[in-house]
């Protein structure tokens, strides 16, 4: 058999070039103005978009059939998009309105669970000019369901119905326009252990049909624009609302959000209530022999913060102190958090290590509600630290930083198959 013995050859062929063709141009725009011409940010643009060219066909081919639907962990160590939250395990699964499905296993005991039922996309970002985040995101938020409403047996194991009519102890409504679910798990100690999922169409009675050349054709175009978008996005598409982040503040939190006459709208109350969280950002900028102080006020709340690149790819969590939460950070004798983001460990323990990275951006979530603290932050050379540190902030030793990095190292692998 040779090319043009099959009546679709061509078709194939010209999909698949023209999927070729849009990685290309994804691969140019890793050489975009915002991202530093350092050796290692060049490598971190390319590396991110490998990572998801490694899921693209995942989310555009092997999960696509609402008929038979599977898990997808779409962020994970070695796979980062969206602005990830390091401590957030994030799933989906496509669905449809039209089926009933099953997710049973056992819940876990992350801080915060959640399921959501995702509708149409949106024509716009959410009632603005803007246009719509790139697949697989830019949902409405239609239905969900927290972790201390669902109900579970003794052991953790619960079932959820999804779809159809009411059933069992936890349902989840759909609608016509129902197109996935989002499955986030938010991890505040290392000790805690994450959810087993297994999903299902209620009714299934047949094997999964094998793909269609149709189909084929139609996940090269999708997986294309996927790859494409996932570099063209970031980090304009949440620089260009101004509403998390003002990119020109650098160094300093100044996202709009964070106003305190920040007038809320039906739809934002309802889209914040159905995530379960706030986020605003800063994007920072340093020498190699600087450091910024980020401090706030401690408070009984549950907060996550997330140092990323500028792509919105989270920074190696699996190994690098990138990541903090209320039960892994210390608190000074004042009552204030002070985190210090610099290339070479400085000795305190609320150390964020910014990989040798020139520029980034540094993500900071409050979940649960819309509180957000003062964010203070300040640079300062890092060799004169402890001149802008108070006596007594906790400190880790050589040996504490290696316990620290092993306490890191096999939670994510609990957490994650690697």
């Amino acid at each position: 058999m040779a090319y043009g013995e099959s009546p679709i050859d061509k078709d194939l062929k010209t999909a698949w070039a023209a999927f070729c063709d849009q990685l290309k141009s994804a691969g140019d725009l890793v050489f975009k103005d915002l991202n530093p011409g350092t050796p290692l940010q060049r490598v971190d643009g390319f590396r991110y978009l490998t990572q998801n060219l490694s899921q693209a066909f995942d989310l555009a081919l092997e999960t696509k059939n609402t008929q038979y639907p599977a898990l997808q962990v779409f962020c994970a160590p070695t796979r980062k998009l969206g602005s990830d939250n390091a401590d957030c395990i994030y799933m989906q699964s496509w669905i449809d309105g039209e089926s009933t499905y099953k997710i049973t296993g056992k819940k876990g005991t992350c801080r915060m669970w959640n399921v959501t039922v995702q509708g149409p996309r949106s024509k716009d970002a959410y009632g603005t000019e803007l246009r719509t985040l790139h697949e697989p995101f830019g949902d409405t938020p239609e239905a969900n369901l927290f972790g201390h409403e669902l109900k579970t047996n003794w052991d953790g194991s619960f079932e959820l119905y999804i779809g159809g009519e009411k059933q069992g102890q936890n349902w989840l409504p759909t609608t016509k326009g129902s197109r996935k679910l989002f499955l986030r798990q938010y991890f505040d100690s290392w000790d805690e252990q994450p959810a087993e999922y297994r999903i299902e169409r209620v009714g299934m009675d047949a094997p999964r049909p094998i793909p269609t050349p149709e189909e084929m054709i139609e996940s090269m175009r999708w997986a294309g624009q996927f790859c494409y978008d996932a570099v063209d996005f970031w980090p304009e598409w949440v620089w260009e609302s101004g509403d998390q982040i003002d990119p020109e503040a650098i160094n300093r939190f100044a996202g709009r959000n964070l106003a305190k006459d920040k007038p809320w709208t039906p739809e934002t109350e309802a889209r914040d209530l159905r995530r379960g969280r706030l986020i605003t950002m800063m994007r920072w900028g340093l020498q190699t022999d600087e450091a910024l102080i980020l401090e706030f006020d401690s408070f009984d709340g549950f907060w996550m913060i997330t140092s990323e690149a500028l792509f919105g790819n989270s920074m190696d969590y699996m190994y690098r102190h990138v990541s903090y939460t209320p039960s892994r950070t210390a608190v000074d004798a004042d009552g204030k958090i002070r985190l210090v983001l610099t290339a070479n460990d400085p000795g305190y323990s609320n150390w964020i290590d910014n990989q040798g990275y020139t520029s980034g951006i540094i993500n900071y979530r409050n979940v649960g509600s819309r509180h957000a603290p003062d964010l203070r932050t300040k640079v300062v050379k890092a060799a004169d630290l402890a001149r802008h540190m108070p006596v007594g902030s906790k400190m880790s030793s050589k040996a504490e930083r290696v316990d620290e990095m092993r306490a890191r190292f096999d939670a994510i692998r609990r957490r994650y198959p690697v």
